[in-house]
Parts: structure tokens; sequence; C-alpha cells
């Protein structure tokens, strides 16, 4: 018997069953190895929401930010500063002690207001020739600026560019190579925009300026080193340590250096040198950029130029010259400040380097990701046709939380990147295909449920039938109900007038849309007893607030029934149509019913017993009674506040020993708002105490305004009860009349 059970295919034992699972483990460890840009944007995305959670702490740090503002370029004049002004704040930075100036912007065309220039668009007339001479004789502000850079710690930059081919700047530093050649590893481009030669050969430091994006075009990582068309180059972040700390040369370390192992294969760069300072890389010469949530905070260039500061705000620093300007900025997404201008990236970067806060990705963890996907993986095909979807998933969730967990944890704690992703992704794929497997089995049984039973039970309960088969038994459950009675008014006086044929179609026509408005305001319908609806709300299911949606359902019903009155009217114009004019009282009570499968052993439905479910069958009876097309119980007016609704009288109805408050609804809240039922509103209350306290005069005076002004669904309640009244006013009821009125007949 056991050997037949494990190879039965109702208990997945056969083979067969794995081959699919199996083979979206392998897919699944194929992408993880091979990495698509998908998975890997997913995985950008995850270590963005980490950086967000926990940014880097903001420290002081020797890096400052001089910034050509808007409130520069408004004092100074607009942007491009003549190359003189440039020399003048470089200076001041230099003098102030700053440890390095990195000019964080392009200075590939020579200065167009330069004395030189402003001296060939002089006109050649005999009497500018003195002023173009004197001209002639002051030194170029590009010569100017290339003094100052001079001078100073200075550091420039040329731009990446593939599709120009300037002169291949010239390193200002040397290169050592440990281990494998790094050339095939670093970010390549073809060509670039070089600054110009005066300033490029006076700056101490020279290094590209251009800022590395994913393919999102989010900045993330900052490179050290680049290639451009064959050589490597530094970048203006790294020529700004070097420069600041007089360093003279690069050590770039990569796989198969000392104590580097890359395991027969060449795995890329490790780590480089820049002075004092050793930085750990990704393979191609990248940090991931450690943002922190708030800005350096700048000096605005037009206080240097001024005076108007502390020259210990720059003494000892790496001074960032830029400008966060509308169109000189060059904002760049970021995973923590959003958009933000370069120069303040940069600052991050440089931040990022000095602190020693490095990101980074272990060299294990692919393996780990791919042992642990294997081992999960496998054990998950094995146990799900075992143990079931439920247990399966709970092992499933738990290993996804642990390694979301681990993820995080290793993050805030030693800044590794390390991404659940993957794991998360094959450990979906494998429980969803094994649990398909399962629910097709299990989805076969509930077809020959619903095949058996959706004739006989609605479409709600045929569903839980099919997801319970332990429901089809005799018994039910107590629930708190709405309950909705609703009845054509001379109905038997209608039917004597049509054929069969004709009578069918108009009940057709009236059952139809009040149907439609109570299955579109959640309700169930019960049954139909020839010209009456019997529904109910929150039953088998929970509706929420099914008080408002059952006495909403009532006035769209009356709004239907309007609808279609007007259809007869038109149509009774044809030769030979007799007109037909439909009127209908409907009830509604709100309590507690027995709600379940009632019937015999041989046959049984849902439906609901109890009190509640009479009290709405005698109201919706009443309602032609008091005049009026909708009668709510106290109950059912208790949870509708917002709609409009008048009480008309204490009533004892047949069953019942004790009186109930009824009330009529009259409209949904934008009447309720307005004055003109607020004012009917107080005068019924009104009529209803003088009433009671047997003040016929008074309540008789009320009764008439609010024949003028009530509601026009009220006006045959307002003649009913106003004839009550005189009655009463004539022969008045005895003292053990309590004011109220006893309907104990059906």
């Amino acid at each position: 018997m056991r050997k037949s059970k494990r190879h039965s295919p109702s208990k997945f034992r056969n083979w067969v069953a794995y081959l699919i699972p199996l083979g979206l483990l392998g897919l699944a460890i194929t992408l993880q190895a091979v990495a698509p840009p998908a998975l890997t944007q997913l995985q950008l995305m995850v270590f963005d929401e980490y950086q967000s959670l926990k940014p880097r702490v903001k420290t002081p740090l020797p890096v400052q930010v001089v910034d050509i503002d808007e409130e520069s370029l408004a004092q100074l004049g607009q942007w491009p500063w003549p190359r003189n002004e440039l020399a003048r704040l470089v200076d001041v930075v230099s003098e102030s002690g700053a440890a390095a100036v990195v000019i964080d912007v392009l200075l590939s065309e020579p200065d167009r207001l330069s004395p030189q220039t402003v001296a060939g668009m002089l006109p050649d007339w005999p009497e500018y020739q003195n002023a173009r001479q004197v001209i002639l004789n002051r030194i170029s502000h590009d010569d100017l600026l290339a003094q100052s850079l001079s001078r100073a710690n200075s550091v420039l930059g040329f731009a990446l560019d593939d599709d120009n081919h300037d002169e291949i700047p010239r390193m200002k530093a040397g290169l050592v190579k440990a281990g494998d050649p790094p050339d095939a590893f670093l970010p390549k481009f073809g060509g670039n925009i070089s600054a110009l030669p005066v300033l490029a050969e006076a700056a101490n430091g020279y290094g590209a300026i251009s800022l590395m994006q994913d393919a999102d075009g989010v900045v993330r990582r900052a490179s050290m080193l680049v290639s451009v068309a064959g050589h490597i180059l530094p970048t203006l972040d790294a020529e700004a340590l070097r420069v600041a700390q007089s360093a003279s040369t690069y050590i770039v370390k990569s796989t198969n250096a000392s104590g580097e192992q890359s395991f027969g294969s060449t795995g890329g760069v490790v780590g480089i040198k820049i002075g004092a300072l050793s930085v750990p890389t990704d393979s191609q010469g990248r940090i991931w950029v450690r943002y922190a949530d708030q800005i350096s905070q700048p000096i605005s260039a037009r206080r240097l130029l001024l005076g108007d500061f502390d020259p210990a705000e720059l003494a000892g620093k790496i001074v960032l010259l830029g400008s966060s300007a509308a169109g000189l900025s060059r904002p760049q997404p970021t995973p923590v400040l959003g958009v933000a201008p370069a120069l303040q990236i940069r600052a991050q970067i440089l931040e990022t380097l000095i602190s020693g806060e490095f990101l980074y990705q272990p060299d294990w963890a692919k393996g780990a990701e791919i042992l642990s996907l294997v081992l999960l993986g496998l054990l998950l095909i094995w146990l799900l046709p075992r143990w079931g979807p439920l247990w399966c998933a709970l092992i499933g969730l738990t290993a996804i939380g642990t390694a979301i967990g681990g993820s995080w944890i290793l993050f805030a704690q030693y800044n590794a990147l390390i991404s659940p992703i993957y794991f998360a992704v094959v450990i979906i794929l494998v429980y969803l295909t094994q649990s398909l497997q399962v629910y097709l089995a299990s989805e076969k049984e509930r077809q020959e449920v619903r095949g058996a039973f959706s004739r006989y039970l609605s479409p709600v309960l045929v569903e839980q039938l099919a997801n319970d088969p332990t429901m089809l038994r005799l018994g039910g459950e107590m629930r708190q109900v709405t309950v909705l009675f609703c009845d054509i008014r001379g109905f038997t006086r209608i039917s004597e007038q049509l054929a069969p044929e004709e009578l069918t179609q108009l009940l057709n026509r009236f059952l139809t849309p009040l149907t439609e408005v109570i299955l579109n305001e959640q309700g169930t319908i019960d049954k139909y007893m020839g010209d009456c609806i019997m529904a109910f709300w929150n039953a088998p299911v929970n509706v929420p607030h099914h008080e408002y949606h059952a006495c909403r359902a009532a006035l769209q019903m009356l709004e239907a029934l309007e609808h279609l009155n007007r259809s007869l009217q038109r149509e009774a114009q044809e030769p030979g149509r007799t007109a037909q004019t439909l009127k209908m009282g409907i009830g509604v009570n709100s309590g507690s019913a027995l709600a379940g499968n009632l019937g015999s052993e041989q046959r049984f439905d849902y439906s609901i017993l109890g009190d509640s479910v009479n009290l709405a069958a005698r109201l919706e009876g009443q309602s032609k009674t008091y005049g009026v097309e909708i009668l709510i119980s106290e109950d059912t007016f208790a949870k509708v506040p917002g709609l409009a609704s008048l009480e008309l009288d204490l009533l004892q109805v047949v069953g019942k020993t004790e009186p109930v408050r009824i009330f009529t609804l009259v409209g949904d809240e934008s009447v309720a708002r307005t004055e003109s039922f607020k004012k009917a509103q107080a005068l019924q209350l009104a009529m209803l105490d003088a009433y009671r306290a047997r003040n016929w005069d008074r309540a008789l005076q009320l009764i008439d305004q609010l024949r003028e002004s009530g509601p026009e669904s009220a006006q045959g309640y307002f003649s009913i009860f106003g004839d009550r009244i005189r009655g009463f006013q004539a022969n008045p009821p005895g003292p053990d009349w309590d004011g109220v009125e006893r309907r104990l007949t059906k």
C-alpha cells in the first residue's frame, strides 16, 4: 500500500510532476548568474531604499562647497564670468589655506571677455589705436587664471565624450598597477572635451568631471579611474583627494595581486590607494556613493569676492567651486537627495571617500545566493506535494523574510549590499509552480460542486460551497442583517386588467431594474413572491454599513420605478395600449436573524429567519396605511443619521409586544442638508410632541404647515395623520392612551 501511495499521481509522487519546478529553479539560478537588466534594476531599487531608510550620518568633514549661486550672479553678472574674477576667487580660496581648490566647471573655451578678445572687437579707426594698444598690453584673463591655478593646490576637469576627440589629457600623477591590468575593467570612453590647455597645464590635478549614471539615470556610483581612448585617467574626485594630500602616485590593486585570488580568471579592480587613503572599489574601479540626507551647506561666491567670510571656513579643506544656479548646476537624480546639483553630488562623493563609509558587495554574495536558492528550492519542490501549500508558504515566507532581514542587517551594520531579490523570485516561482498543480487538481473537484448546485443556489453561496464543502449541511448562525421587502400596490387590480403574457412581461420589467439596484448595493436576493421582493444585507458575506446600503437601495428603487412608469406612459400613447402606473411600498428593518441553509435534508436554500425579518415585512405592509413609499424601523434609522428621514409614529404590529418608532425615508444626504428638510423635520417632531401630549389644535396647526412645506413623498402621511388627529379631537382617547398605534392584524 505504501508503494502504491508513493507513486499515486493524486499525491504528486510521480517524478514527472517535478520537471516544471526543477526547470524553473534552473532558470531562476541562470537569471541570478546572468543578471539581466530588469533584475539588476530591481536590485538597485532595493539598495536605494536601504540608503533612504538609513542614510549616512552627516558629520563635519574637510569638504566645503563654494557656490556661484543666483545671488552671486545677480550681483556680479551673468555667467560666464570674466576669468579674472575666477582667478580672484581661486586666490581667495587658496590664501585662506584650502587643501585643494577643485573647479567643478568645464573651462574648454577661451575667455570671451579677455582683453585680447575685446581689443579685436574695436573698430579699425585711428582714434581707437591707442586704446587697442593699451588693452593688448594687458595680460589675458586666461593667463591670470592660469597663474592663480599654479599658485593654488588646484584641480581642473575635462568632460568625457565619445563623439569628441580632443587631445588625450596628460595624467599629472604616476600610476602603479598590481595584479591583472585594470584597463579592461574600467569604464571606457572614446574621447573627451579638454579644458583650455593653458589652464590644464597650470593646474596641479586634472580629472574627468563627468558623473557616471546607471541605466536609469541615477547617480549611485562614482568612478575613480576611467579609460579614454585606451589611456587610464583619474576622475575629478580622485584628483581632488590626491592633490589635497600632495600625493604623487595612484596604486591600483586588481585580482591576482598579492593576497587577491581570481581562481583562474581575471576578476577586476579590487581597490585604489590614493595617498594615505585606501579606497575599496568594485571590479570597475567604482565606489558606491554613501549619501547623507542633508546637502553640504555652501558659501556663496559673492561673499568670498566681497571678503564677507571667515577664512577658517576654508582652511585645510577640499573646496569645491561650482554652481547650483539654474542652467549651470547639471542636476542629476540620486537615491536619497532626489534631483540634486552635480556640485552637491560631488561633495557627497568626497565625503564618502574621506569618511571611509564605503558600501560594498561581498565577493561571496553571489555564491551564497546560488547555494541558498538550490537548497531551499529543492526543499520546497520536495515538501510542497507532501505538506501542502499552506505550510510551504510559511516556510517560503520565513525564508524570504530571513533573507530580507539579513540583507538589511548587513547593510545597516556592515555597509554590505546583498540583494534578496533573486532569492525571493526563485522561491516564489517554485512555490507558485507546485501550488498551481495542487490548485488544478482541487479545482476539478470544485467545478463538480459548482455544476451540481449552481442551478439551486446563489453565485456567492456556490463559491463558498466550492471552497468549503462542509457547508452542505442544515443549520445556520445568528447575524446582524438589514432586511428589505417591496411590493406593488394594487397588484390584484392590475392583474385583472392584463392577459397572462402581458402580466408576466410587466412583472419582469418591474423586477429586473429593482434587482439590479439591490445587487449593485451588495444585497442578496432571497426570493421573489409574485410581485414582492425579499432581500437582505450582511449575509452570507459581510457588508460593512449594511443599513446604509439597504436605504440607498430603497431610494434608488423608487428612482428605477419612476423611470419604468415614464416608459409605460410613453408606450400607452400607442393605439390599443392601456396606461399602467405602478406604485410600491418598501419596508426596511435591521436586527439579528438566523442565516443559513434552511429546508429539509432533500432540499434546502440559503435564507434568513427571525423577528427582524417579520418586522420588515409588516413595515412594507403598513407603508400604504401611512401614505408613504418607504418605512424604516428605528434600528435602521439609528445607523443612517446622514440620510433624510422623518419620524412618523409609534407602531405596534402583529407578532410584536413592544411598539417601535417608524420613520419614512425621503432622500439622501444632499436632501438632509437642505434648509427645507431641516425645517420640515423640526415641524414634524414638534407635531408629534403636540400629538402625544393631546394638544390636538397645536398638532393640526403644525400638520397644516407641513402640508404646505413638507416633502412631497410624505404628503399622503400628513393627510392621513391629520384625519387621525381630527378623529381624536372629536372623540378623545381614554386616559390609558399612550400614543401607540396598534395594527394587530395582518
